[in-house]
């Protein structure tokens, strides 16, 4: 059984979820079954004077609805019978004659949050783990399970959307400030709290507020509709169908509301974005899950050591010891070991604003942190992560010096973007203990990290790399030691081909709104302005030299680095960064480099740089899958997607070509050979796809 029934003394019944069989609990068919017939049972319960609904788990109150049960069961029929049960089964817990409370501590998301919303009232832990809201458009649906009806209602439709349209997520203060909470109770005094808010009785329902009255709602949704348009370039339906629904229900009966929500769901559920929303949902929870390589054995990380205190040295510090683990940052140079700390400080200090982490969490994560200076003995660290110069031979003197200070059990990783994982290794005693565990900047906010094996690293090596990323809540790709990796190998191409864009007489701006448009989040030239013009440069450079398939590189970024010109970090590169304003403006004096034209006769148009930056990826995603630089599509997708933002509602390159379809994009790819250069010349893995009608993924039922 899923839900527990206790009756008390009092006439106060307790109904506790607790999934079998799972850390999480979830509403499929089955459990919402099951709490109609509780429903039904108390409702004919004549002692009966109140609910309370709670949790047994530790972090999850209910993480919402099974979404497994969209994917085994597509058709309308089936679906909107959900839909219809999760209506009647919520709608009679609203309208029983007893007052009801949902006890909230860990996540209360989606359907979990639609249920909270049906009871009289609601009480949230202020423990970390809880976190209420409903997400649905992150998957390319809405509400519907009168979320979209409820909490208008009860919170305003400004407030309301500000919720919806981002799936944002509130901690208990947040949720009570906007009155979708009723009161806050430490974990222990959570359900006390509950039984004394049941005294107050049945709800009385609020009166509409202003903004939530015709004509103000409409001036509220047309704002929000600019705001979307203005972030999603139209690219996802689910916030805009959500602003609609969430309006024309404001002042309907709960069944006319019912029945624009389940319309509204149904349509969005069978948009191809919504299918690769929910495949990247899946991606996520396989990574989650993602096994250590067979026969291996994990060793426990309790104390990590972080050579260099950069930027990514102080973002894997500061991120290691907010999971509890006693860091050492070490560094030779006093000044940059400050600056590292400074750096920390900042990170915890916003958080700590955000409410990411109490003041006190802050303070004690900080405190985890010794910064050393000095040669030391590393016996005590478990993992040491190294974060210096991307110099290989610096890399290799670190590496040989850390083997003689650290047990010999300890494993050795670096941080390196590209280079090889078993040149770093070659000189050491014991090079089957060194793996590449790949964070991406800025540590505190990107979930992807590579797992990178060389081919002298042994299995246990991997699986304690692969225990320790998800102890740090991070999301893990296994991928094998090659030029770049994966991610890096795939995006390089990409913001090359931006550059020659640029030098054949393309502005900017141009060229970075045809990949907004596309659904990038950040066009590519911006995207190297940020990632840092000299680091872009050493990392096209030593592809260049290792990869065959490269395009060739011209002089751009070389003269512009050679102005000082470094991106955001020098505040000019191909734009010009002011702290003052999140919007850089192009920068004016790029002027002094010459145009190249490209060599084809036409002006491209929009669709034909598009193809140019989009294809290339492909092609070398493509590679990446026939070199075995990964094992499956999945792990290409998630990848970029994670790691770089690529189109989420695109489903990640594979998938992408897969849309297309893959005749199409070698002709496409063969045509960009021809008129552009000879590097756009698709594939081996691709032509033979194309020649014998082969996609990446399997179709789609």
């Amino acid at each position: 059984m899923n839900i527990t029934r206790q009756l008390d003394a009092d006439g106060i019944c307790t109904l506790t979820f607790d999934r079998e069989g799972s850390s999480a609990n979830v509403f499929d068919r089955a459990t919402l079954m099951q709490l109609d017939a509780l429903l039904t049972s108390l409702e004919n319960e004549p002692a009966l004077r109140g609910i309370i609904l709670a949790s047994a788990k530790d972090k999850i109150f209910i993480a919402g609805a099974d979404l497994h049960e969209f994917v085994r069961s597509p058709d309308p029929e089936s679906l909107g019978g959900i839909v219809d049960l999760g209506h009647r089964v919520f709608t009679r817990l609203q309208k029983l004659p007893v007052p009801s409370v949902a006890a909230i501590h860990g996540a209360c998301l989606g359907g979990g949050c639609e249920l909270a919303l049906a009871c009289d009232w609601r009480v949230a832990s202020t423990g970390k783990p809880t976190k209420i809201g409903l997400p649905e458009t992150q998957l390319g649906i809405i509400p519907a399970w009168g979320g979209s009806i409820r909490l208008p209602a009860l919170i305003g439709l400004p407030a309301a959307l500000g919720m919806i349209l981002p799936g944002r997520q509130l901690v208990g203060a947040q949720a009570l400030k906007l009155g979708l909470v009723d009161q806050l109770a430490h974990p222990e005094y959570l359900l006390a709290t509950a039984r004394k808010l049941l005294a107050a009785g049945k709800r009385t329902p609020r009166a509409v507020s202003l903004a939530s009255s015709t004509p103000l709602k409409h001036l509220v949704a047309s704002k929000a509709r600019r705001d979307v348009l203005a972030k999603t370039h139209g690219h996802y339906p689910a916030p805009l169908k959500a602003i609609e629904v969430c309006t024309a229900t404001l002042g309907r009966s709960l069944e006319e509301g019912f029945a624009l929500e389940k319309a509204a769901f149904l349509e969005l559920i069978r948009t191809p974005e919504c299918r690769n929303l929910l495949s990247v949902f899946f991606l996520q929870e396989r990574a989650k899950k993602l096994p250590a390589p067979a026969g291996s054995t994990a060793h426990p990380v309790r104390r990590v050591a972080v050579v260099g205190a950069g930027v990514m040295g102080a973002g894997i510090a500061q991120w290691s010891s907010a999971r509890s683990l006693p860091v050492i940052l070490k560094d030779v140079a006093p000044d940059a070991l400050a600056r590292g700390l400074r750096t920390i400080e900042t990170v915890y200090r916003e958080g700590a604003k955000r409410r990411v982490f109490t003041v006190a969490e802050a303070t004690a994560g900080f405190d985890r942190i010794t910064p050393v200076s000095t040669a030391i003995p590393l016996t005590s660290v478990d993992l040491v992560i190294e974060a210096a110069v991307e110099k290989l031979e610096a890399k290799q003197a670190i590496f040989r010096d850390l083997e003689t200070r650290v047990r010999p059990d300890t494993v050795l990783a670096t941080n390196t973007s590209a280079l090889s994982i078993d040149a770093i290794a070659q000189t050491l005693t014991h090079p089957e203990r060194v793996i590449g565990i790949h964070f991406f900047n800025p540590v505190h906010r990107m979930q992807l990290v590579e797992i990178v094996r060389g081919p002298r690293t042994s299995p246990d090596t991997v699986a304690t790399a692969l225990q320790f990323t998800k102890a740090l809540g991070k999301l893990p790709v296994i991928v094998n030691d090659s030029p770049g990796f994966l991610v890096n190998r795939i995006l390089m191409p990409y913001l090359v081909e931006a550059v020659r864009l640029f030098r054949e007489g393309h502005s900017p701006a141009a060229i970075d709104h045809v990949m907004l448009d596309f659904g990038m989040p950040m066009g590519p030239l911006r995207l190297a302005d940020e990632v840092g013009l000299d680091v872009a440069l050493h990392v096209a450079k030593d592809l260049a030299q290792r990869l065959p398939s490269s395009g060739p590189l011209d002089d751009t970024l070389d003269q512009m680095i050679a102005k000082g010109w470094l991106g955001k970090k020098s505040g000019r590169g191909f734009y010009i960064h002011n702290t003052r304003s999140r919007h850089p403006a192009p920068n004016p004096d790029l002027g002094f480099l010459i145009p190249r034209p490209s060599r084809s006769s036409s002006p491209s148009s929009a669709d034909t740089l598009r193809d140019r930056l989009v294809l290339i990826m492909v092609n070398e995603a493509a590679r990446c899958l026939a070199e075995d630089v990964v094992a499956f599509p999945e792990d290409v997708d998630f990848g970029m997607i994670l790691g770089t933002g690529w189109a989420p509602f695109r489903g990640g390159p594979l998938r992408y070509a897969d849309s297309l379809g893959v005749a199409s994009v070698v002709s496409r790819l063969d045509a960009l050979a021809r008129d552009i250069a000879p590097h756009f010349a698709p594939c081996d893995r691709l032509r033979a796809m194309s020649g014998d009608n082969l996609t990446f993924y399997p179709p789609a039922p």
